[in-house]
C-alpha cells in the first residue's frame, strides 16, 4: 500500500494499492520534491471517470511504468471532486498549453507548483495521435536534467497566462433591454429542431440552460422537445430511473454509463419546472422515478447523497462499461418469458443491438434500453387498451429491475459533497411541493439535519466532503451556495424560517468572503481555504451550475425575500461582469442566464398564511403554476419576514407584484386566477 491508503476519497482508495509511490495533495509532497530535487507528477481524475480506469490498469498498476513514475518524479493523485480548487487551476493550465481538458489530468509541476507540461490521457504505447506514457515522461525527466532554465521558463510564462486569464474583468455596463431576447436567438441557431439539445454529439443534459428557456415563453419550445427526446432515449434508465452523464450521440440513445448526483439532481428541478409549464405528466413520472433512484441506490444512512455511481460493471477480468444495464433477447426471455417479446418491441431491443463495449468486444453487442415507439402507438398497432398494456409493461419492468439487481452492480463513490447535496436538497424539497408528496419533504429535512450536524463547523462555514464519519476540506464559495440555494427551497417546501435564516447566514459567509468588490465578481476559493497559484472566477456552467451564476441567484433570494437591496446589485454586477461571454457563448451560461432573467423579471410575491391544514388547498393550487422567480412564503402566522408582516392567516393567499397586492383570497379558484396572470 502506499500513502493513500490513509485517505477517505473512494477514488484515491483505488489507487492505494498501485507500485506508485502517490502522495495525496500535501505540503509535504511538495516538500519532499524539493528535497529530491525532482518535478511533480500531478494526476487528476474521479472514481467513475471511465478513461481514469483505463489509464490507471495500463499505467499504473504496471510495475514497469510505476517505476519510472517513482524515480524521476514525486507523484500526487488528486480526486478532482474532494479538491475542485485544484482541479480548476490545473485544468485551466492544461487547456492553456493544448487547447482542451478532460480526465484523467495528467500535469508536470516544478516543487513551487507551477506547472510546465500538461496533458489528459496517455496510453502505455504510442497510439491515438499520442505518445505513450513512458516517452512523455523520459522526455521531462530528461529536460528536467539538462534544460530546467527552458522548463522553469515554461512553468513562469503559463502560471503568468492562468493568473492573467482568472483575473476578473471590470463589469461592462447595464444590461441590455434584449439581453435574454438575444440569448434565445443565438441558442436558436444551434438548437437541433429534430432530435433535442445543442450542437451535435456527443451530447450532454444542460439542466441549466434548459431550466433558463423553460423561464422565456418564446424559447420554452426547445427546452421541452429537448426533454421529451431525453426520456424516452437510452441516457434514462428506463427500468431504475434516473440518467446517465451524457450521450455519445446526437440522438440521446447510448450513453457514458455513469450516473451522478449533480446530473440527477437538476434535472429533476427542470423535468419539475418543465411539468408545471407544460402540464406533461411524463415530465412528473420520471422525475418522481429520479427521486426514487436516488433515495434507493445513493442516499446514506445518515441522510447525505452519495456523488457518483461507476459506467464499469466489473468483472474477473476488469470493467464492462454498462454491462449492467445493457440488453439482449436472450435475457430477457430468460427473465420475461411470453412476454419477452412485449418488452422487446417496447425498449427496442435487438439481436444486433445498439451497443458495444470496444474495449471488451467479447461481451458482445447488447441493446441500451429506450422507447422508440409510445405506448398509445404501440397499442393502437396491437389493438390491445392503452391501459391494460401499460399495467403488463409495468409489471414485466419491475420483474427486469428485479432481475437486474441480481447482476454484479457498477461501483458507488460514497462520498458526501455539500455543494451536490445543496442540488439533491432542492430537487427533494421542490418534488415535495409540485407533486405533493410528503416522503420527499421529509428525505429533503433530514438532508438539512445532516449537513447542519456534520458538515456545519462553529463558526457557521462549511466543509466541503463527508465520508466514514469525517468531514473533510475547507469549503469553496460552491458549497455554501448551493446548500443555501437548497435551504431556499425548503423553506417554500415546509414553510420552515429556519430554513431561510440558514441561508441568509451562509449568504453572510458568501458575501464576506467570496466577493472581490472592486472586481464585481465571485472568487471560487476564500476564507480558510489553501492558497493555490491563483484564485479561479467561475462563470461557465461545467456540469454544475457555476460558483457566480450560484452567488448571484441566492443574492437575489436574499433581495426578495428580506429587501436586501446591495445583494441585488451584487447579483447585477456579477450578470454585467461576464455579459460579454455570455453573449459569445451563450450555451455555457445557462445560470447566468437565470440570474439574468430573475434580474429583469417582476418582484413578484406569493405567501399563504394559516395552518398546514387551511393552507393546504391553497398551497396546491400554487404548486400546479411555474413561479420560478416568485418569493413563495407558506407559514402558520405572519412574522417579521417582509413577505409575511403584519398578514393575517386563516388560510389566505396574498399574490404581489412590484409591491402592488391584489385582493387577499381564500378561494383556490380565485388564486388560480391571480396565478395565471402572473404570467
Amino acid at each position: 500500500m502506499n500513502r493513500l491508503a490513509s485517505e477517505s476519497s473512494p477514488y484515491l482508495l483505488q489507487h492505494r494499492d498501485n507500485p506508485v509511490d502517490w502522495w495525496p495533495w500535501t505540503p509535504e509532497a511538495f516538500a519532499a520534491a524539493r528535497q529530491r530535487d525532482v518535478p511533480v507528477l500531478l494526476s487528476v481524475g474521479y472514481s467513475t471517470c471511465h478513461w481514469c480506469h483505463v489509464m490507471a490498469h495500463e499505467s499504473f498498476e504496471d510495475e514497469g511504468t510505476a517505476a519510472l513514475m517513482n524515480e524521476h518524479f514525486v507523484c500526487i493523485k488528486v480526486d478532482r471532486e474532494e479538491r475542485p480548487d485544484v482541479d480548476a487551476v490545473y485544468m485551466a493550465a492544461t487547456q492553456a498549453m493544448t487547447g482542451q481538458g478532460g480526465w484523467p489530468m495528467t500535469v508536470f509541476l516544478t516543487p513551487d507548483g507551477e506547472p510546465f507540461y500538461a496533458g489528459t490521457y496517455f496510453p502505455p504505447e504510442d497510439g491515438y495521435g499520442l505518445p505513450s506514457f513512458r516517452r512523455v515522461m523520459a522526455s521531462v525527466a530528461q529536460a528536467w536534467a539538462n534544460d530546467r532554465d527552458k522548463l522553469a521558463g515554461n512553468a513562469r510564462a503559463l502560471t503568468d497566462h492562468v493568473r492573467e486569464a482568472s483575473r476578473p474583468r471590470p463589469a461592462q455596463g447595464e444590461l441590455p433591454a434584449d439581453l435574454l431576447e438575444r440569448a434565445s436567438a443565438s441558442l436558436r441557431r444551434i438548437y437541433d429542431a429534430d432530435l433535442g439539445g445543442f450542437g451535435g454529439e456527443p451530447k450532454f443534459p444542460a439542466p441549466t440552460l434548459l431550466e433558463f428557456l423553460l423561464t422565456q415563453v418564446d424559447s420554452r419550445d426547445m427546452a421541452l422537445h429537448t426533454l421529451r427526446r431525453m426520456i424516452v432515449g437510452g441516457i434514462y434508465d428506463h427500468l431504475g430511473g434516473g440518467f446517465h452523464r451524457y450521450s455519445v450521440d446526437a440522438q440521446w440513445l447510448v450513453p457514458h454509463f455513469e450516473k451522478m448526483l449533480y446530473d440527477n439532481a437538476q434535472l429533476t428541478r427542470t423535468l419539475l419546472l418543465a411539468y408545471q409549464t407544460s402540464e406533461d405528466v411524463a415530465f412528473a413520472r420520471v422525475a418522481r422515478e429520479t427521486l426514487v433512484y436516488l433515495e434507493r441506490e445513493m442516499l446514506s444512512p445518515e441522510g447525505g447523497f452519495y456523488s457518483a455511481q461507476d459506467a464499469d460493471t466489473p468483472t474477473e477480468h476488469g470493467g464492462v462499461e454498462g454491462l449492467t444495464f445493457t440488453w439482449t433477447p436472450a435475457e430477457l426471455r430468460e427473465v420475461l418469458g411470453e412476454e419477452a417479446s412485449l418488452l422487446e418491441r417496447v425498449y427496442g431491443v435487438t439481436e444486433q443491438g445498439n451497443f458495444l463495449d470496444p474495449h471488451r468486444p467479447e461481451y458482445g453487442r447488447r441493446t441500451v434500453l429506450h422507447w422508440p415507439t409510445p405506448l398509445g402507438d404501440l397499442a393502437r398497432d396491437r389493438r390491445e387498451d392503452p391501459a391494460e398494456l401499460e399495467a403488463r409493461v409495468e409489471r414485466a419492468r419491475a420483474r427486469l429491475l428485479n432481475a437486474r439487481r441480481t447482476r454484479t452492480q457498477p461501483g458507488t463513490d460514497d462520498k458526501v459533497l455539500t455543494a451536490w447535496n445543496g442540488l439533491a436538497l432542492a430537487a427533494f424539497a421542490d418534488a415535495a411541493r409540485v407533486l405533493g408528496e410528503k416522503h420527499f419533504l421529509h428525505i429533503a429535512q433530514r438532508n438539512a439535519a445532516f449537513v447542519k450536524r456534520e458538515l456545519r463547523q462553529p463558526d457557521g462555514t462549511l466543509r466541503h466532503t463527508f465520508k466514514g464519519g469525517q468531514a473533510r476540506v475547507e469549503g469553496l464559495l460552491e458549497d455554501h451556495a448551493l446548500y443555501a440555494l437548497g435551504l431556499v427551497a425548503l423553506f417554500q417546501a415546509d414553510g420552515d424560517l429556519a430554513h431561510l435564516a440558514w441561508a441568509r447566514d451562509l449568504w453572510t459567509i458568501v458575501r464576506r468572503d467570496f466577493w472581490d468588490e472592486e472586481a464585481g465578481v465571485f472568487h471560487s476559493t476564500g476564507g480558510r481555504a489553501e492558497t493555490l497559484l491563483t484564485r479561479q472566477v467561475q462563470g461557465f456552467d461545467s456540469a454544475v451550475l457555476s460558483d457566480n451564476a450560484a452567488a448571484g441567484l441566492l443574492a437575489l433570494w436574499m433581495h426578495r425575500y428580506y429587501g436586501d437591496a446591495e445583494a441585488e446589485d451584487i447579483a447585477r454586477r456579477t450578470v454585467q461582469s461576464f455579459r460579454t461571454d455570455m453573449l459569445a457563448a451563450p450555451s455555457g451560461f445557462g445560470g447566468l442566464w437565470r440570474a439574468a432573467a430573475f434580474l429583469l423579471a417582476p418582484q413578484t410575491e406569493v405567501a399563504i398564511i394559516g395552518t398546514v391544514q387551511e393552507r393546504a388547498a391553497l398551497e396546491r393550487v400554487a404548486a400546479r403554476f411555474p413561479l420560478p422567480f416568485t418569493a413563495l412564503a407558506f407559514s402558520e402566522e405572519g412574522g417579521d419576514l417582509p413577505v409575511l408582516e403584519g398578514r393575517p392567516g386563516g388560510g389566505t393567499a396574498y399574490v404581489c407584484v412590484q409591491q402592488a397586492c391584489q385582493l387577499p383570497t381564500r378561494d383556490g379558484e380565485v388564486l388560480g386566477r391571480q396565478l395565471r396572470e402572473l404570467g
